[in-house]
């Protein structure tokens, strides 16, 4: 069989802040791929702003670099469970895998998820146990929890046979030896030359292109980015489209690009092998085949992972709509909503009886909370509710989805933990205690009983504990309720600007969420309550000016600080009777119905049902 010696296709694969990022970032450096006097910020890869905030891989990227004459493409896939549907789809267009382990905390459940994938595309391995500088490191003991895994998740024998590589790739060193580092990365660049498979040349039969990737440009449409299974392609080639539904669609290729560093160059042909994009195509969608005219034959489709998660997005009808945002019109909205499912294939939008409600299903709480920051930052306003999971019915029996959780805290807050998972239907699965004081507990929830918790294990563990989870299966529903917030809130009874003299009147009545001066409405959630029923407050509530007074009474006062909550925090924190109101410079907590007696009423009658 003929390979193309030339080329190499590789995916780089761990769980979040493992360091995927960071080393093909030293690659990019060291290969010489960039000019000597060229400007490239840190973690190059991550091109978004959201991606450099949170310092997470959010979009699988691609991108190439030349090494002894010899082009190697990397993908560089993110490492977060609510992106899996990413990580999957480029399994399917590289011939080997880097799986970057971190030196200290060894296999995490988002390792065990993408090297699950690998495995059954029967990819080829080579392991890099990352960080080897860090203190604490313990290298050794790490490649046997590799070991362990590849193990239980049924690795063939040959792929059993990887090499390790030891690296630091925020020094930009690597080494097949623990105890010392070489001076750069070609122990790594070596090895993988040296591993992974050439991809098979078959350029002489007819074309096969399969998407696994879109993207969007204004001026050429959507964007193609795929492999080159088989043949050769052209630009100004006519050729067939296998849509998903079985139709054919005819087209010209217009443009095609390769990679390089991080630039798509303009080329006239590929071939087999070859990662590349292509445009022309406005219809195009992933898992579809390009074919030659005349010659049409698909390759298997792409499976995309389905939605596990679904919220009511809603226009802002507060009495603050409006004031803060740009687009706040529902066409607006569902033009952009629309334009998001141009290239997020994980995502769902469903209208509903309103045209101003939709439904928005997604992978999880982090994929949804990315798109609505998105939003608004980009100047649109809106409300949305709780995050609900999406039931599926299998074998006639009503599902949910189920999270493998993996938490790493110490000794003493193990029983709060396990009582805590265990209210919330959890199943314990493992408990390891190394004996430094540290324990690490596997678990699996249902996926409703952690929408929540993470402030509450937050609180549990005082800030020490590591909670990590990533979509395990779909099983029977747990009877009863799972989860959910425990606390009632604080709701303001009026409109105005919270004063200093309101919130200390109710500052013992639980914690507050806004700050003196802070504008407020009817309706709106200002605090926490210290028990489980909301109640109303007067927070704008402004002292009474007399001068029976002490002259320097109210400057000895003091407040406590309030709690200021992040988008995800706020997602998590709602309740099915309340909205998350979001635009451009706050995010709100309120009540559905605003005005508390129809309220009250609305809730008594549903007690009566």
């Amino acid at each position: 069989m003929k390979r193309r010696e030339d080329l190499r296709n590789i995916a780089i694969i761990a769980h979040v802040d493992h360091g995927k990022t960071t080393l093909v970032d030293k690659l990019l450096h060291q290969s010489g791929t960039f000019r000597a006097n060229e400007q490239v910020s840190e973690r190059a890869m991550d091109s978004n702003d959201l991606e450099r905030e949170r310092g997470i891989t959010i979009l699988a990227k691609n991108t190439a670099i030349n090494f002894k004459d010899k082009r190697i493409n990397i993908m560089d896939t993110p490492g977060h469970a609510d992106f899996g549907g990413e990580v999957e789809r480029i399994m399917k267009m590289v011939d080997g895998v880097l799986l970057v382990v971190d030196a200290y905390e060894g296999c995490m459940p988002q390792t065990r998820f993408v090297l699950k994938k690998a495995l059954e595309q029967k990819l080829t391995p080579i392991v890099v146990v990352n960080k080897i500088d860090r203190d604490f490191a313990r290298p050794l003991e790490v490649i046997d929890e590799v070991i362990d895994l590849f193990i239980d998740l049924g690795a063939e024998e040959d792929q059993l046979e990887f090499p390790v590589v030891f690296a630091s790739a925020l020094q930009g060193t690597a080494s097949l030896d623990p105890e010392k580092q070489d001076e750069d990365m070609t122990a790594l660049l070596d090895t993988i030359l040296e591993t992974i498979p050439a991809p098979v040349d078959n350029s002489e039969e007819p074309l096969q292109f399969q998407v696994t990737m879109l993207d969007y440009n204004d001026y050429l449409g959507r964007i193609g980015i795929g492999r080159v299974f088989r043949g050769t392609i052209k630009v100004g080639q006519q050729v067939s489209l296998m849509k998903l539904d079985g139709s054919v669609k005819k087209f010209r290729v217009t443009k095609l690009f390769g990679f390089l560093g991080l630039k798509r160059i303009e080329i006239e042909e590929a071939k087999s092998g070859d990662l590349i994009a292509v445009s022309g195509m406005e219809e195009i969608n992933v898992g579809e085949t390009v074919c030659p005219e005349g010659q049409e034959e698909a390759l298997p489709i792409l499976r995309i992972d389905e939605p596990t998660l679904k919220m009511t997005f809603l226009v802002n009808n507060s009495p603050f709509a409006g004031r803060e945002g740009k687009y706040v019109t529902s066409r607006k909205i569902e033009e952009r909503l629309k334009s998001e499912l141009e290239t997020d294939v994980s995502l769902r939008v469903d209208n509903t009886d309103s045209p101003d409600v939709w439904t928005v299903s997604g992978r999880g709480e982090l994929h949804l909370s990315i798109l609505i920051e998105n939003l608004r930052r980009e100047g649109y306003e809106l409300q949305v509710s709780k995050p609900e999971v999406i039931v599926r019915e299998i074998e006639g029996k009503k599902c949910e989805p189920v999270e493998r959780v993996q938490i790493d805290i110490p000794e003493e807050y193990t029983g709060a933990i396990m009582e805590s998972l265990g209210d919330r239907k959890g199943e314990m699965l493992n408990m390891i205690n190394n004996g430094s004081g540290q324990v690490r507990l596997e678990f699996l929830v249902p996926a409703r009983g952690l929408i929540g918790y993470g402030t509450e294990f937050l609180t549990q563990t005082r800030g020490y504990g590591i909670l990590n989870h990533t979509f395990d299966s779909y099983k029977p529903m747990a009877a009863g309720n799972v989860g959910g917030r425990r606390q009632g809130v604080l709701v303001s009874m009026e409109n105005g600007k919270a004063s200093q003299y309101g919130m200390m009147g109710v500052e013992d009545r639980g914690t507050l969420f806004v700050e003196p001066g802070t504008e407020v409405y009817e309706g709106m959630i200002v605090g926490e309550h210290t028990r489980e029923n909301d109640i109303t407050v007067n927070i704008v509530k402004v002292k009474q000016m007399t001068n029976m007074r002490s002259a320097n009474k109210d400057q000895t006062v003091t407040m406590k600080k309030p709690r200021v909550m992040s988008l995800e925090e706020s997602l998590e924190y709602l309740n099915d009777d309340e909205y998350c109101e979001i635009t451009p410079e706050s995010i709100r907590l309120r009540k559905k119905i605003l005005d508390k007696n129809e309220r009250e009423r609305v809730t008594k009658k549903n007690k009566v049902k």
